[in-house]
C-alpha cells in the first residue's frame, strides 16, 4: 500500500494593491477596507488649505499697501511669482501651452491677475476696509453660478441654489459690524469681483486643461507689465517701509501667488466652476478669524455666525 499524503492547500490569493501601491487590508471573509491614497486625501484637504490661504492675501495686502503703492505692489508679486514659476517649470521641464491656448491664457490672466487685484488693492489703499473687500469677493459664487449654465452650460440644482443663498447670508454677516466704505473705493472692489468671474469663467471654458505650472506661469508674466506701466503713469513708484513690503511680498509671492493658484487651477481642472466658486463664501469669515489671530482685530460673534453659514452654503453648493 502507498501512503497518503495529506493534500497541500492552494496557495491564497494576495490582497489586491490600492491605487497607492499596498496591500488592501482584509478585515472578514468577503470584507475587504482600503486605504485612502495620499491622493484622496490631498484632494479633500486642497479646498480647505485654498480658502485659509486666499483669505490670508487679505492680511498680507493691508501690511502691503501702507508700505508701497498698491500697483507697484502688484507689479513686484506677479513679476517675482511669474519668474520663479517658470524656473521651476523648466526644471521639471513641464510642457508649456502653444497656439491658441496661449491667448486664452494671457485673457484669463489679464482677467483673473491684473484686472482683479489691481482693483482689489487699489480700493484697500483707498481705505476700504478689508472685511468690506472680501465682502464683495465673496459674492464670486453668485456671480459665477448665474453666468455658469449659459457660458459652460453647468446646471445649478435647486439644492445648490440654497447652498449660495445660505453662503451669501454668511458673508454679510462676517463683516456687518464694519461696514464702511467710500463709492470709488466699493466701484474698484466691484470691478475687481468681474474680473475674478469672468476670468474663472474663461478659463474653465478655453484652457481647462492647461498645465498648471506653465499656464499660471504664463499668467503671472503677462498681468505683471500693464500693472508696473500703469504704476508708472498713475503712482509714485516708492517704497515708504522696506521691511513690511519685503515680507508682505515675500507672503504674497510664495504662498498667496504661486501656492494659491496652482490650487486653484488644479480645483478648475477637476471641479465644475460654480462649486469652486463657492468656496469664496468662507473668505470674509476667514480673514476676520486671520486678524484677530494675526493683527489683533476683534473677533465678533457676527463673524463667526458667518463662518458657520458659509460653511453650510459651500456643503450644499457643492453637492450636485
Amino acid at each position: 500500500m502507498v501512503a497518503r499524503t495529506p493534500a497541500t492547500p492552494p496557495p491564497q490569493a494576495a490582497p489586491p494593491a490600492t491605487a497607492s501601491g499596498t496591500a488592501a487590508k482584509t478585515d472578514a471573509p468577503g470584507e475587504r477596507t482600503t486605504a485612502p491614497t495620499r491622493a484622496g486625501l490631498g484632494g479633500a484637504a486642497m479646498p480647505a488649505v485654498f480658502v485659509l490661504l486666499w483669505s490670508s492675501a487679505f492680511i498680507a495686502g493691508v501690511i502691503g499697501v501702507d508700505a508701497a503703492p498698491p500697483l507697484l505692489l502688484i507689479f513686484a508679486r506677479f513679476g517675482a511669482a511669474g519668474l520663479l514659476l517658470a524656473g521651476y517649470a523648466i526644471a521639471v521641464r513641464a510642457p508649456w501651452p502653444r497656439g491658441r491656448a496661449i491667448a486664452h491664457l494671457a485673457v484669463s490672466g489679464l482677467l483673473i491677475q491684473a484686472v482683479q487685484f489691481g482693483a482689489l488693492y487699489s480700493a484697500l489703499a483707498m481705505g476700504l476696509p478689508a472685511g468690506v473687500v472680501a465682502l464683495v469677493q465673496g459674492l464670486n459664487p453668485v456671480v459665477i453660478a448665474l453666468l455658469a449654465a449659459r457660458v459652460l452650460g453647468e446646471r445649478v440644482t435647486g439644492r445648490q441654489w440654497a447652498g449660495f443663498g445660505l453662503g451669501a447670508a454668511g458673508v454679510v454677516l462676517a463683516v456687518a459690524d464694519r461696514i464702511a466704505f467710500s463709492p470709488l473705493g466699493v466701484l474698484l472692489a466691484l470691478i475687481g469681483l468681474l474680473g475674478l468671474s469672468l476670468g474663472t469663467l474663461y478659463q474653465k471654458r478655453h484652457v481647462p486643461d492647461m498645465d498648471v505650472r506653465t499656464g499660471t506661469a504664463v499668467q503671472f508674466l503677462v498681468a505683471a507689465p500693464p500693472l508696473g506701466a500703469l504704476s508708472l503713469l498713475t503712482e509714485t513708484p516708492r517704497v515708504a517701509h522696506w521691511g513690511a513690503f519685503g515680507a508682505s511680498l515675500a507672503w504674497m509671492v510664495l504662498v498667496n501667488s504661486i501656492g494659491v493658484f496652482l490650487l486653484l487651477n488644479t480645483m478648475l481642472r477637476r471641479s465644475p466652476a460654480s462649486t469652486v466658486a463657492a468656496l469664496f463664501f468662507l473668505t470674509p469669515s476667514v480673514t476676520a478669524v486671520l486678524a484677530w489671530a494675526t493683527i489683533g482685530q476683534a473677533l465678533d460673534p457676527l463673524a463667526a455666525a458667518g463662518l458657520v453659514l458659509g460653511g453650510a452654503g459651500v456643503l450644499l453648493a457643492g453637492r450636485r
